[in-house]
């Protein structure tokens, strides 16, 4: 039995990391991989009530993230509806391209915090078509916002799925990463951005003649306002419900939604319906990515069977035996992660390492937020963000190994030391 599970685990993760040349969905490779792995441990395990109460019990946790990112991705939706991110797009105004290049990193690094790094890294480009007229210089400001929104989601709770399921999962708290990943992940942004800053020194700012067409209808300013301070208001405000009633952070999230869908009708109350249909929660939820949803839910039930079977447990025993240093081992599983989705490879380490050996706020899990959140910006396929650059700019994949690739390594490295001399400082 374990030896099929593993092998239908490869298989699958071969299939999510080969998306793009198979043409197969990565979401179809994850559920299917989950069917097949919890069909083969049922059957083998001969004990249908404890298989059953497993499965309940991981689909507990599955649920948790996901409705939580749901809930996220839904509040960014009706921000954007609203037109609302442009309180902060329509003040980037400069005419040098490194000037330019700083601002675009800081104003993605916090940005990707708060909201996430995929949406961030949308807004961003979806800025930069309105700022920049070279398909060139798009192409190097789209490596830099990777770089810089996985590097802003990896020390906030909400910033990155992977920080967000260690923070769901117990494994991290609130301001203990904030605190111990807040300057790593800086360091990982301000290296690979002095570098590239220096090369368009001098560069002047090429702006579009026309303006591209706004899509949807305008929003008065009132109701930009409302709808872009809310929703943040909101996300900001989940880490804190979480610390004061100690309930799960997707109900916070979707207390949250209720309060901003309740806000949203009573706005637009008086309108005619076809114009305010755009504006709804519920265009919002259509507009969400559901491909995404499907693949971690698939993802997570799929580790969840190495995770109930021991494998993890095992594989976890290996590495410490043959490797031995954390450090190190931590360090691999974040470059590794440029290689495969880096939500399995946290799940999996979630699995691996219990809460009894290592507790929340353990060098390991702290680490392991860091490694897996910058670690995918070395390669375009290794984070969401760059999947959506490579798709919004039509980015090359061996452009991006040859352009911004060393950028994110050396950035990883630069965030990794900083990392490890402050643990040695502090603790």
């Amino acid at each position: 039995m374990l030896t099929s599970l593993v092998v239908v685990f490869v298989i699958a993760y071969a299939a999510i990391a080969l998306e793009h040349p198979i043409k197969v969905n990565k979401s179809a490779s994850a559920l299917v991989g989950a069917g097949l792995m919890w069909t083969i441990y049922a059957l083998a395990a001969g004990d249908p009530h404890r298989v059953g109460e497993q499965l309940g019990e991981s689909l507990m946790g599955t649920a948790q993230i996901v409705f939580f990112l749901i809930g996220a991705m839904t509040i960014v939706e009706v921000v954007d509806a609203h037109n609302g991110f442009e309180v902060i797009t329509k003040r980037i105004r400069t005419s040098k391209l490194s000037t330019l290049m700083w601002l675009v990193g800081f104003v993605t690094f916090f940005l990707s915090a708060i909201l996430d790094n995929l949406t961030t890294t949308i807004v961003m480009i979806s800025l930069m078509r309105k700022l920049l007229a070279k398909h060139d210089d798009r192409l190097f400001f789209a490596g830099i916002i990777v770089i810089a929104a996985n590097s802003g989601g990896a020390w906030s709770p909400i910033g990155d799925v992977t920080t967000t399921m260690l923070w769901i999962g117990g494994q991290i708290t609130t301001m203990a990463i904030i605190k111990s990943v807040l300057l790593p992940s800086l360091a990982s942004l301000l290296v690979p951005l002095a570098i590239t800053a220096h090369v368009l020194r001098g560069r002047d700012v090429v702006a579009p003649e026309l303006a591209e067409g706004e899509h949807g209808l305008r929003t008065t300013e009132f109701e930009k306002n409302l709808m872009f301070f809310m929703g943040l208001g909101i996300l900001v405000a989940v880490p804190a419900f979480k610390t004061i009633t100690h309930l799960p952070p997707f109900m916070g999230i979707l207390f949250g939604l209720g309060l901003l869908w309740l806000v949203g009708d009573l706005v637009h109350r008086h309108k005619e319906d076809e114009f305010k249909q755009h504006l709804t929660l519920v265009h919002a939820l259509s507009r969400i990515d559901m491909s995404s949803i499907a693949f971690f839910i698939g993802i997570l039930l799929a580790v969840a069977t190495l995770e109930h079977t021991h494998i993890l447990t095992a594989l976890a025993q290996w590495l410490d035996q043959s490797v031995g240093r954390q450090d190190v081992i931590v360090l691999i599983i974040g470059i590794v992660s440029a290689i495969v989705d880096n939500v399995p490879l946290v799940a999996a380490s979630m699995g691996m390492y219990s809460l009894t050996q290592y507790p929340p706020d353990h060098f390991l899990w702290e680490f392991l937020a860091y490694c897996a959140g910058t670690g995918g910006s070395i390669l375009i396929i290794g984070s969401a963000a760059g999947v959506a650059a490579m798709g919004l700019e039509k980015i090359h994949f061996f452009w991006y190994v040859k352009k911004i690739s060393g950028l994110a390594f050396v950035g990883y490295f630069a965030g990794a030391g900083v990392y490890l001399v402050q643990y040695q400082l502090f603790h």
